[in-house]
């Protein structure tokens, strides 16, 4: 009979053949949304349905079960906190999920993916919702479909999705964080609004050419910390990141040459999503120590990056010359005080990417609300415009123009990526706990920023979050890593700390 060592063996050699297949899909959904044709939508969407189904069958094998049985042992593994345990328990995890979604559903939901997003990016273009209701339709039934087979206990249907991207989270547990928040930011948001500050924002919307926007968005991804010759930087009508394994992270942006903050901060934000990639262990490739600790920890990575740092004081006044020489024209006589303060302004606006650091956790807060009804079926695929509109003038005192501005501006509800939204704000509060732990532990950061240093904030997370993988959960993880639960108070220590003098309150 194999040993204990062995069989553990056997079954990382299956994780890590089961990634390597996944990482072929990752390429071909990079290409396309970077350079792949219309044209070839139809045929890409058999190519992804193919591969997904190949990935599921042998994601749910009886060898890979039969493994998984045989490893229940968590003391034999080490401990249930050793790396090995957390490799067994996740993988059970997966397994257990993907056993109960048939083949034909997985395919289907490929397909519907990728047609789907070609139609969003047509709808987009057109700012017209009609022309993507079909496919929203068809993506949401699949949704729902998975969220019956996987099952979600005493919970709600939306639980089983939320879970796919936050481990072990609950749609009551996301409610419980996000309802104090919400209460503390619409008070900073009102206080913010009735300042007599108002920071001159049109400077962001001079001329500033997209080639020098594209040197210069990418001098500061390098600066702080993303590695180029282990990834790239592309265009896409939506930004992401995606990693297809070790040494290969793709990045997109997309330019306007009369808006500055969308195409640099947007790349700020996919570095940080890249250097997390690239800060995993390349020796666990394919096993939970070796993946992400959860969407949220992967949001508290890019956040970090384009907020904590991209917006402080300190970058700036290391980079603001750098970037008077790439755009004279646009701020070679605008002063350091009126740029931070512009591209620091707080006030409602229609996309979520673009939103300020106050007001984004709203714009989160308006998805899950439209996504929880629209997954039990009380909120239909067609009367989502209206739902949209009404909650965002409920939310902001405004109502979006156009679908473009309203509904369309995401791409993840094409992507079949429902559940995914309530961790962009989850990311927002981890950021802001490992972000005062770092401060804490390697002094004036600063100091650090104002010099250019930013490795040893890099090579402090590299140590404390990205090495460490899936070997905790992200509520666990938060306090392996500060020694406190989860809380909203570092982040609204951090908007305060910034916003009250900026704002003078």
């Amino acid at each position: 009979m194999a040993s204990v060592d062995e069989r553990y063996e056997e079954l990382i050699g299956e994780l890590k053949q089961i990634a390597l297949l996944n990482s072929c899909s990752s390429v071909l959904g990079w290409d396309e949304q970077t350079y792949m044709p219309p044209g070839g939508a139809e045929h890409r969407a058999n190519q992804l349905a193919m591969l997904a189904g190949m990935s599921h069958e042998r994601a749910t094998s009886p060898q890979l079960g039969e493994l998984l049985d045989e490893l229940q042992d968590e003391e034999a593994l080490g401990g249930a906190d050793s790396e090995r345990a957390a490799n067994v328990r996740e993988a059970r995890r997966s397994y257990e999920r993907a056993t109960k979604l048939p083949r034909r559903l997985v395919e289907e939901q490929s397909r519907a993916r990728t047609l789907g997003q070609q139609a969003w990016v047509d709808a987009r273009r057109r700012k017209n919702f009609a022309d993507f209701q079909e496919w929203l339709e068809r993506i949401v039934a699949l949704k729902q479909e998975e969220a019956e087979a996987v099952g979600y206990g005493d919970g709600v249907r939306y639980d089983a999705l939320l879970d796919d991207y936050e481990p072990g989270a609950t749609t009551a547990q996301v409610k419980e964080v996000f309802g104090p928040l919400r209460d503390e930011l619409v008070k900073l948001v009102a206080a913010i609004a009735d300042s007599d500050i108002k920071p001159d924002i049109d400077l962001l919307a001079r001329h500033y050419p997209v080639e020098a926007q594209r040197e210069f968005g990418r001098r500061a991804a390098e600066a702080i910390g993303f590695d180029f010759s282990a990834g790239r930087l592309d265009e896409a009508a939506h930004p992401f990141c995606s990693s297809f394994g070790p040494g290969d992270c793709r990045l997109t942006t997309r330019y306007d040459e009369y808006h500055f903050p969308g195409a640099f901060f947007g790349t700020l934000h996919e570095a940080g999503h890249g250097i997390y990639e690239q800060g995993l262990r390349k020796d666990a490739y394919g096993t939970a120590v070796g993946h992400s600790a959860s969407l949220g920890i992967h949001e508290s990575q890019s956040r970090m990056w384009e907020n904590f740092v991209g917006r402080s004081r300190p970058f700036w006044n290391h980079f603001y010359t750098q970037a008077q020489d790439a755009f004279p024209e646009a701020l070679g006589e605008v002063p350091l005080d009126d740029f931070f303060g512009a591209v620091n302004d707080v006030r409602p606006s229609w996309i979520r990417v673009e939103a300020d650091e106050v007001t984004y956790n709203l714009h989160i807060m308006l998805r899950f609300e439209l996504e929880q009804p629209l997954i039990s079926g009380d909120l239909k695929p067609a009367d989502v415009p209206g739902a949209w509109n009404d909650t965002f003038h409920r939310y902001f005192d405004m109502t979006p123009p156009d679908d473009a501005l309203g509904c369309l501006q995401d791409i993840h509800w094409s992507a079949g990526l429902i559940g995914y939204f309530p961790t962009y704000a989850l990311g927002n509060l981890y950021a802001a706990q490992f972000f005062d732990q770092a401060r804490a532990d390697l002094g004036d950061l600063d100091a650090m920023f104002e010099k250019g240093e930013f490795q040893p904030l890099k090579e402090w997370l590299n140590k404390n979050v990205h090495a460490r993988g899936l070997q905790y959960r992200a509520n666990r993880l938060v306090e392996v890593v500060t020694g406190k639960p989860l809380s909203a108070e570092p982040l609204m220590r951090h908007l305060h700390g910034k916003f009250d003098p900026l704002y003078r309150l």
